[in-house]
């Protein structure tokens, strides 16, 4: 019978219960809270957006949200419009770039 040091068992057991406390802490969710989006940074102001038409709502109750740059990789990729459906008691704030000291930071669009 090969018997294991006491202080690698203890270890052992220290590791699995300091790994499953950990997995078993709380999640806090706000309640309406948008999900956090990445930071979008760029080094150089965005193009100018392209002529953009909005296609007939799917239905009534729906805002439309406009397309827009974003940075992907070193490069302004356009992100087209869509319909957003409205939420009660709300405004749609469309998301937009503004300079941040050298760079240009995208502020996404949320409802207020």
């Amino acid at each position: 019978m090969i018997r294991k040091p006491l202080r690698s068992s203890f270890a052992a057991v220290l590791l699995a219960s300091t790994a499953t406390a950990a997995l078993a802490q709380a999640v806090v969710v706000e309640p309406n809270q948008p999900p956090q989006q990445p930071v979008m940074v760029a080094p150089t102001s965005p193009p100018p957006p392209p002529r953009e038409e909005a296609p007939p709502p799917p239905r009534q109750g729906y805002v439309w949200q406009s397309g827009h740059w974003r940075w992907d990789q070193g490069v302004y990729v356009w992100e087209p419009g869509r319909w957003e459906e409205a939420r009660s008691g709300y405004n749609w704030v469309p998301g937009h770039w503004v300079e941040d000291g050298p760079n240009w930071r995208w502020i996404p669009g949320h409802w207020a």
